[in-house]
């Protein structure tokens, strides 16, 4: 027997919310998703994000309640280039996300920001920097 790595999922208070963060970021989910209670989208290499909300959790799951305290969810979306780290991070801010960490150049190399989505899940947005003296 063996498992692979198939889908990130993530539990959402307001569906349209998300479904409109997400696909401002680039993601494709379909037509009428605001009003869905799951959907998903593909992505690259065969990978799925499915967003479910918190009724559609519970009607299997009871007792769920989201996470208390400092733990949370995190996504990683790497851009083409530093400056495009800076347009989509100004665009969604612009369109009304919340911003945890404006873009800097980390010391690892990286243009780097995050956004939080509508249930503080953190999109980190990322590009390599060029090398030193280019």
């Amino acid at each position: 027997m063996s498992a692979r790595f198939d889908a990130i999922g993530l539990v959402v208070s307001d569906m349209a919310a998300s479904v409109a963060f997400y696909r401002r970021l680039g993601f494709a989910l379909p037509e009428g998703a605001e009003t869905q209670g799951h959907v998903e989208a593909a992505l690259p290499g065969g990978l799925r994000l499915l967003l479910d909300t918190e009724e559609v959790v519970r009607s299997f799951h009871p007792d769920w309640e989201p996470p208390k305290g400092g733990g949370r969810t995190s996504l990683a979306l790497r851009c083409d280039g530093p400056a495009d780290v800076d347009t989509l991070f100004a665009g969604m801010v612009d369109a009304g996300s919340r911003s945890e960490l404006a873009p800097w150049d980390a010391v690892w190399g990286q243009r780097y920001a995050v956004l939080l989505d509508p249930d503080g899940n953190g999109v980190d947005l990322f590009a390599p920097l060029p090398p030193a003296g280019e």
